[in-house]
């Protein structure tokens, strides 16, 4: 094979989708598992203006929260709460044994402590002053649809 000069580029959202769909492929061919699911989940309000929101994977029995955010005047109002008991009822529903999540220490973590994440891995000063936490949730066997009024409409 003949060496090539090759360049490298600064990508866009497509090229990093177009890279996530091969490493999903990759890793499905690997482990015999082609049952990623993405999911999002939203609260608005009156207005029809995103207060909340949820977004992030299931594969392979895991579920993964990327993101869980609420607005700065909607917290404190259990729409955080909501949310991941939302999260929960459709990983249970898709199969899932396990959820995922990453919170800096500035962020949620003593939140999803309180709904029975652990924490299982931490980098210290991460970025300088805090931490960068990884939390794990095991989720009960058997409770598939346990949580219908979590279920979104």
């Amino acid at each position: 094979m003949a060496k090539h000069a090759h360049t490298v580029n600064r990508g866009d959202l497509d090229d990093a989708q177009f890279l996530e769909d091969r490493l999903y492929d990759f890793n499905a061919a690997q482990t015999g598992r082609d049952d990623g699911r993405y999911f999002t989940f939203v609260i608005r309000d009156e207005m029809g203006q995103i207060i909340a929101g949820t977004s992030g994977w299931t594969w392979a029995s895991a579920c993964e929260v990327r993101t869980l955010w609420v607005d700065g005047a909607w917290r404190g109002q259990g729409l955080g709460e909501r949310l991941l008991a939302t999260v929960e009822a459709e990983a249970n529903a898709r199969g899932c044994q396990i959820v995922l999540l990453a919170s800096y220490s500035f962020q949620a973590p003593a939140f999803y402590q309180r709904h029975g994440y652990n924490l299982v891995w931490q980098l210290a000063d991460f970025p300088p002053g805090h931490q960068f936490n990884f939390l794990v949730k095991q989720l009960p066997a058997g409770s598939e649809g346990a949580n219908e009024a979590a279920r979104p409409a």
